[in-house]
């Protein structure tokens, strides 16, 4: 599957002359499989009623697509059918039939195309885009997604567009990566993971030009707490262009915002060597 560049159109309206969008080239079907799809139920960002997510709601509907994140058909080839678009996630994905007829979806590797032949795998395998097997069998030094956390549990990091984690060592029961966004952390060598770089890296480059074209991603509009009322966020009320009254800037829940760190201490802290580079944008191509 080749690199798609963005396609910009000619200007004939204001939001037209600073938007831009995919070219869906690389898209081989159009339809998705039937047996492969189930449907979702918009919740707007709300568990029990009450809104847990802001600014989440409307949006175009779509359909769920059951994506294979374990591929447990060890030493069994699969061929790719087709490349697809995913409404759900800024990737493609990949149609892939194994030699007994079952298909399942993949998220679709950037130099994969139609009639490539893949396989998973506990032992080695060849190193392409693709072929799937533990950390432990891959060479140092290769680039990496959908990576396992625990063994046999699916790939849980890397999956975003033109992202990819590198090999950096592995050595005793653990394999160390360097992630998309800089951060170093070890990982079980028995952790499965997918060669190669996670298509359609040129999504980040997309200007979406207007608000309408945000409202169909499903998202809503964002409102500045201060110019709120004081019942809806601690830093509404007041006269004018007031301030926001406060020593420290909040949250809308009343809890301290901008530059307090959020993430809750895990067990899995230990395994991080080196922390993300503060200021950094998660996500970017490698």
């Amino acid at each position: 599957m080749k690199r798609m560049p963005i396609k910009k159109y000619k200007s004939i309206s204001n939001s037209r002359r600073i938007s831009s969008v995919q070219t869906f080239k690389d898209i081989t079907k159009k339809n998705p499989e039937k047996s492969l799809v189930s449907f979702r139920k918009q919740k707007s960002g709300r568990s029990g009623g009450k809104i847990t997510v802001r600014h989440r709601g409307g949006g175009a509907r779509r359909s769920i697509r059951m994506v294979d994140n374990r591929r447990e058909r060890f030493d069994v080839p699969a061929k790719v059918v087709a490349i697809e678009y995913d409404p759900n996630r800024n990737s493609r994905l990949a149609l892939v039939q194994y030699t007994d007829g079952e298909k399942c979806y993949i998220i679709a590797p950037q130099n994969i195309g139609v009639n490539n032949v893949i396989v998973s795998t506990k032992g080695r395998a060849d190193i392409k885009d693709g072929n799937r097997m533990p950390l432990e069998n891959i060479p140092i030094g290769v680039n990496v997604h959908d990576v396992e956390l625990q063994p046999g549990k699916g790939g849980q990091m890397v999956r975003g567009a033109g992202t990819t984690a590198q090999l950096v060592a592995v050595e005793g029961e653990y394999a160390t990566l360097k992630l998309p966004s800089g951060e170093v952390r070890m990982v079980l060598k028995g952790c499965s993971a997918t060669v190669g770089v996670v298509s359609n890296p040129d999504y980040n480059l997309i200007r979406w030009g207007k608000a309408g074209r945000t409202r169909h991603r499903g998202f809503r509009p964002t409102v500045r707490g201060k110019v709120m009322n004081p019942c809806d966020h601690p830093h509404g009320g007041g006269e004018g262009r007031n301030s926001i009254g406060l020593k420290n800037p909040k949250t809308p829940s009343g809890k301290p915002a901008l530059g307090v760190k959020t993430r809750r201490k895990q067990a899995s802290d230990k395994l991080i060597i080196k922390r993300r580079p503060k200021g950094r944008f998660v996500g970017t191509s490698v």
